[in-house]
């Protein structure tokens, strides 16, 4: 297989200055950016390194042996990570998802998600919470996640044939032992399991249909992901993007029929079918050429405690200092400072890029997906 790889140079540490909320001094659970969208959904990377080097997120040409990934000293610990997702939900966060690399890689991450599950929202409901991985190492852990607290898993898998699979995540892990993950995590009570598929032309376009038809009997929901200029190091290419409107008529053109299906709710990422003969469900997320920048309340953290408004970013807001101050810092400076950061927010790279109106250059040094995960 034939790449181009960019080499990335190292933004982790490229920061903007932490604002603060002005004359925000209550805690109101209604806190809205500069195009008055809310904040309620925070991703949380637990690390950044991962066991897979998938050709679009971290290709060996790039994460080798000599790749410089954070010191542990650097990881915020557990209770750091809890302090600032309770002070995100009294914000109005309603949901949390933990994220890598690869977040089972993480030591003991079952004590994180025990401290996250007992986190409430002001009228008193869970937090829904749940987390994104490769499989590899689900079906070992499994009960011990649902056991934890934790609500729900995604699973990245990018084929259904075992060769085209190992040709994407580049380190020999066949298909069997994810499928394998998802059985345990639907057993253990970790469902319904979302299943992500990343659909890159040429390489495992050929994978839309199977994975289909393979999926169209279970309770899972497969979701097709339109390849994105996310980071620096996959070389990314319009020409390498299979569409939306190109993935449904595939599907549809395959014989399936499948009826559209109303968002779960608003800013919901995945446009959603259903299958008319099956139990199946199936999403597609547009974000390259059907941007839904307008109702994005998605706000991400770091591995290190970085803070990034859009997936997209090029700069993060560091938390560090107020978290690990030679004077420990009040809960309430803490609160001040995200404020400040999603007031401030107006990010819609998608939107702009599909309209034209922003173009792209290599000058972007994008974060990578790895560092904050997707």
């Amino acid at each position: 297989m034939t790449e181009k790889f960019i080499p990335i140079t190292d933004i982790r540490h490229q920061t903007a200055p932490l604002p603060t909320a002005g004359l925000q001094q209550t805690v109101t659970g209604q806190l809205l950016d500069s195009l008055q969208r809310p904040l309620r959904d925070l991703r949380i990377s637990v690390t950044d390194r991962c066991n897979f080097r998938c050709v679009y997120c971290m290709p060996k040409e790039i994460f080798d042996q000599n790749y410089r990934y954070l010191p542990h000293a650097d990881l915020l610990s557990f209770e750091e990570i809890t302090r600032l997702a309770r002070i995100f939900v009294a914000h109005g966060v309603k949901k949390i998802r933990l994220t890598g690399g690869e977040p089972l890689l993480r030591k003991n991450i079952e004590q994180l998600i025990s401290m996250l599950s007992g986190l409430r929202t002001q009228d008193g409901s869970p937090i829904d919470l749940s987390l994104t991985t490769n499989g590899s190492l689900l079906a070992k852990k499994a009960v011990s996640l649902k056991n934890a607290g934790l609500g729900r898993v995604t699973v990245s898998l990018d084929a259904i044939s075992d060769e085209i699979f190992k040709r994407m995540n580049d380190v020999d892990y066949s298909v069997d032992q994810v499928l394998a993950g998802i059985a345990a995590a639907e057993a253990a009570g970790l469902g319904p399991v979302k299943v992500n598929m990343v659909v890159k032309a040429g390489i495992n376009d050929s994978q839309i249909v199977p994975m289909a038809e393979y999926f169209k009997h279970s309770a899972h929901i497969l979701r097709f992901i339109e390849y994105m200029d996310v980071g620096a190091s996959n070389g990314w290419r319009m020409g390498e993007v299979v569409t939306a409107d190109q993935i449904l008529q595939r599907l549809q053109q395959a014989g399936m029929q499948l009826t559209a299906l109303d968002a779960n709710y608003a800013g919901e990422t995945a446009k959603r079918w259903k299958h008319q003969q099956h139990a199946g469900e199936i999403g597609i997320i547009s974000s390259v050429t059907q941007a839904f920048c307008g109702d994005c309340s998605r706000i991400r953290l770091s591995t290190e405690g970085q803070l990034y408004t859009c997936l997209f970013a090029t700069r993060g807001y560091d938390l560090r200092p107020l978290l690990r101050a030679a004077t420990v810092s009040s809960d309430q400076e803490l609160a001040n400072g995200i404020a400040g950061v999603w007031q401030q927010r107006d990010d819609r790279y998608s939107e702009l890029r599909s309209s034209g109106l922003s173009t792209p250059t290599s000058a972007d040094k994008k974060i990578e997906m790895s560092y904050i995960g997707g």
